[in-house]
């Protein structure tokens, strides 16, 4: 079978946006009659595996890809070895690597690399110097196409002048529309594996514990919500560096009552997180280049409280599909929650708004058709129902 080997410079921690991605990348892949090798920085747990598992993937690991280093080089060399891909693309890796250049060496025919790189708060987007342009067209004179995953993130790209203009794409990061739910079912199931009380309105934020996120910012605007209403609680899912820091934070506020740590939840859409939720909230700090979370809660029809960072304010449209807020504004961010909270017609309206927008421009079916497509594959096979019906069933997080 000809090959894609897609090099995903993360760990696959959970069933999130990225696995997603990979795992419609091979169902499509295995329609048209082509390999597809994911690798990873490290082995995916039982229950991802079992999700990206299908009868044309092959699971690898190439620790340190991210990373120039030798052990990266040298995971790289081994599997362009082992499995001679006609295509590379590279996922969460850096920009300026040796990685295209060793694919030439090994008769690669097309090497793709998509940038889902964040900037720092408060970035400026300007030309990269001279020296740097020049470094990078040669480094990455082997590149077929540089994909951006929003039009912010295709400015930011398009500005810097490290590749030709014409090599450049737009292609959205999506979520998986077949498997968002709000069944309240497993909304109820959730609040009480977490013993969240079922008669409160719960606003959820999914992302890692670290600054960047804007945690302090949303303990901030929690503090001001529920002083006005202790009927509302706050789910904060994920884990990362800051959690225990952010977990006494809220005891010092006085919110330990009222907000709970999740820790790390491995399939967020399947385990009922979005359809617990009652608001969805993404209020990072930095210049966001996309949010997958957006993406998931929105097919799921949930409003959004945002933050107007990077690319969110193109996926958040501001009093239509959620609220938009300038970051770290704490009291705006609650003033938000709160208009929210009071008014469950608004809710529902938002979160319909929001549904359709999902289904027009983060449909992951549509937007991986348009990969596949930069890819020069034809369709040669059969439909995507019946090549998923050969795949192992997925193990949800009970």
């Amino acid at each position: 079978m000809r090959t894609v080997l897609s090099v995903f410079g993360i760990e696959p921690a959970r069933i999130g946006g990225a696995e997603a991605y990979a795992r419609e990348l091979s169902v499509q892949l295995g329609e048209r009659g082509w390999q597809s090798v994911l690798c990873f920085l490290k082995e995916p747990p039982e229950s991802v595996r079992a999700y990206l598992e299908l009868p044309n993937v092959r699971i690898e690991v190439i620790e340190d890809s991210w990373q120039t280093r030798w052990r990266g080089i040298r995971g790289m060399i081994r599997m362009l070895r082992r499995h001679r891909p006609e295509i590379l693309h590279l996922h969460f890796t850096g920009f300026i690597s040796p990685y295209p250049w060793l694919a030439r060496i090994f008769s690669v025919r097309q090497i793709f690399f998509t940038d889902h790189s964040s900037n720092p708060e408060g970035h400026v987007i300007k030309r990269a110097p001279l020296w740097k342009r020049i470094a990078a067209r040669a480094i990455n004179w082997p590149m077929t196409r540089v994909i951006t995953v929003s039009k912010y993130g295709l400015r930011c790209f398009a500005s810097k002048d490290l590749v030709p203009r014409h090599r450049l794409e737009m292609v959205y990061n999506s979520a998986n529309l077949s498997r968002a739910s709000d069944d309240p079912g497993s909304g109820i199931e959730f609040r009480r594996k977490h013993s969240i009380p079922e008669d409160c309105t719960l606003v959820a934020q999914v992302s890692w514990m670290i600054p960047e996120k804007g945690i302090a910012d949303l303990l901030a605007a929690a503090k001001l919500v529920i002083a006005e209403n202790s009927k509302v609680h706050f789910a904060l899912v994920g884990e990362g560096a800051r959690r225990r820091e952010y977990t006494n934070r809220a005891t010092e506020m006085g919110l330990a009552s009222h907000v709970t740590f999740t820790g790390q939840v491995e399939d967020p859409m399947g385990s009922g997180v979005y359809a617990a939720a009652d608001i969805v909230c993404q209020v990072s700090r930095w210049e966001e280049v996309f949010g997958y979370v957006i993406a998931e809660a929105m097919s799921c029809g949930k409003p959004m409280v945002a933050t107007r960072v990077g690319g969110i304010p193109e996926l958040v449209e501001d009093g239509k599909t959620g609220f938009v807020a300038e970051r770290g504004d704490a009291e705006v961010i609650a003033d938000r929650i709160m208009k929210l909270v009071a008014d469950p017609a608004l809710r529902k309206r938002m979160g319909q708004a929001g549904r359709e927008a999902a289904r027009t421009k983060f449909d992951l079916q549509q937007n991986v058709e348009r990969v596949v497509e930069l890819y020069g594959i034809a369709s040669q096979g059969p439909a995507t129902a019946a090549f998923e019906s050969l795949a192992p069933t997925v193990i949800r997080e009970t």
